[in-house]
């Protein structure tokens, strides 16, 4: 090791240091097996191919550039505030320009483009079955699939991977893809290590493999830019009982800052997939917290009709009220609507009251139904001139079913906020809870929680839990209104 060092530093010269490490390898190996000494040898041969002169600068800088964006969909606030605060700059901006009630937009997370990833996962077509396992695990939502008619494709770039579905659920003459957004790809392997396909011939290939992310870059990110102006798979359509299906819905939760392979982020990923245009979420304090509200940008962003969660962070101990109160918050909104419908009868007509009123929003076609409903009430009160229009107007949209989402960790859920929770879990009322169990409090370094197994041992806990585990998902089933479901789909990640 040290004469690889002197080589570097130039005391001593290339080849002089690299024959003294064939040495020390053979030294060290030649008992061990002539194989690794061989794999080691091919290392050391290949330094000097790899070598290359580092130019340094006269003056050294420490200025973040960040590339012009001249697209039109950017709105004044990114290029005016988000993208300074990117490019850190956020002392030289004045105060009038940050939102004066701390409401921030979604979808700004998709213009930091940070370019982590050493490596991105490349497709093979003729490998994949296109189970949708890779996009599904992806902490990021860089990698997805999408499918389309095969006409839109007639002006893709010319690397621009997509092929016929292989399920016969879809209609004759489509095409689906698989894309990784290059830029955004964090390089963690881990839609690699869950893609169950392999070469019978080469069981070394699979039908994702990784690749320098170098060469790739400028043809992946025309090939992503082509791929976000596909439409989107009718949700009302798709199957979403199935990983396959599921994974066609575009997830209003991308390249958030989480750390590389994060093990949280894809069930929220998901839930916005399954529920994102309608969602309210309540997100307690810890990792989630941080990845999910990082400003300058926010991983949470919208559809192409614009709509997408709305997301709020509440403190550790209070995080499940807080949803609590958004649910019945919306309850009542929904209620005024209501009256204020039985109040103008005369002016928007009893068809559209009744079916407004006995809607069925249980399943995403109900929902969609539901909107063009509320779209026809909007029409309609716009060319009522009265005050009574105007609130109606206001509160419509609570006639759609909101689902509300209460987020937060194990230290949240099983610790400080278990008061909260026990009384949200036995008030009966329509919410959802998402508890990230990490066994361990994450995001302060590595302390026990009440979801720690007994005997393990946590950074700064060296001396193991004492206790067993406590059962929160036994708790949460004594009320009978609870359904309760426990999952870990992460794959497993190997030593390397």
């Amino acid at each position: 090791m040290q004469a690889c060092f002197f080589a570097i530093s130039g005391i001593l010269p290339a080849d002089d240091a690299i024959a003294a490490i064939k040495h020390a390898v053979e030294k060290t190996y030649g008992r061990k097996g002539r194989r690794i000494a061989e794999l080691n040898y091919r290392a050391i041969d290949k330094t000097l191919a790899c070598l290359h002169k580092v130019v340094m600068p006269e003056t050294a800088s420490n200025e973040i550039i960040i590339q012009p964006i001249t697209s039109p969909q950017v709105t004044d606030f990114v290029r005016k505030l988000t993208l300074p605060m990117i490019a850190g700059k956020g002392d030289t901006l004045p105060v009038s320009l940050f939102p004066a009630d701390g409401s921030w937009p979604l979808g700004t997370a998709k213009y930091e483009k940070r370019n982590l990833a050493l490596q991105i996962p490349v497709l093979e077509t003729d490998l994949c079955t296109q189970c949708g396992k890779c996009v599904f695990v992806c902490p990021h939502s860089a990698i997805r699939a999408k499918i389309f008619p095969a006409e839109l494709a007639e002006n893709a770039p010319p690397t621009f991977k997509h092929v016929p579905p292989r399920s016969k659920d879809y209609p004759a003459g489509w095409h689906m893809s698989y894309q990784v957004a290059p830029e955004d790809c964090t390089g963690c392997t881990l839609c690699v290590e869950v893609c169950p396909i392999r070469d019978k011939t080469n069981v070394s290939r699979k039908a994702l493999n990784m690749a320098e992310q170098p060469p790739l870059r400028a043809q992946e990110a025309e090939n992503w830019a082509f791929f976000t102006k596909l439409p989107d798979y009718n949700r009302s359509v798709v199957k979403r009982t199935t990983i396959p299906g599921s994974m066609l819905l575009q997830p209003l939760f991308e390249f958030s800052g989480a750390c590389v392979g994060c093990g949280e982020t894809p069930y929220i990923k998901l839930a916005t997939q399954l529920f994102g245009d309608r969602m309210m979420v309540a997100n307690a304090t810890g990792c989630s917290s941080i990845y999910g509200g990082n400003l300058p940008t926010t991983p949470y962003t919208t559809n192409a009709e614009g709509r997408g969660p709305a997301w709020n962070n509440s403190l550790f101990e209070d995080n499940a009220e807080f949803g609590l109160g958004m649910r019945l918050a919306t309850d009542k909104l929904a209620d005024a609507a209501r009256t204020q419908l039985h109040a103008m009868a005369l002016e928007v007509g009893d068809d559209l009251i009744e079916s407004l009123l006995n809607a069925d929003q249980r399943s995403e076609a109900g929902i969609h139904e539901q909107r063009e409903r509320v779209a026809i009430l909007l029409a309609k009160l716009a060319h009522i001139a009265t005050p009574q229009a105007e609130q109606l107007a206001a509160i419509a949209e609570y006639l759609i079913r909101r689902s509300v989402w209460i987020i937060g960790g194990d230290g949240w859920a099983y610790d400080i906020g278990f008061g909260g929770l026990d009384h949200v879990l036995s008030s009966g009322e329509d919410v959802n809870i998402l508890v990230l169990d990490t066994e361990v409090y994450s995001n302060t370094g590595g302390q026990n929680s009440k979801a720690t197994p007994r005997g393990a041992v946590a950074k700064f806990a060296a001396g193991g839990q004492p206790n067993r585990k406590k059962d929160l998902a036994r708790i949460a089933m004594d009320y009978e209104n609870v359904f309760v479901a426990k999952v870990a789909s992460a794959p497993r990640i190997r030593t390397r």
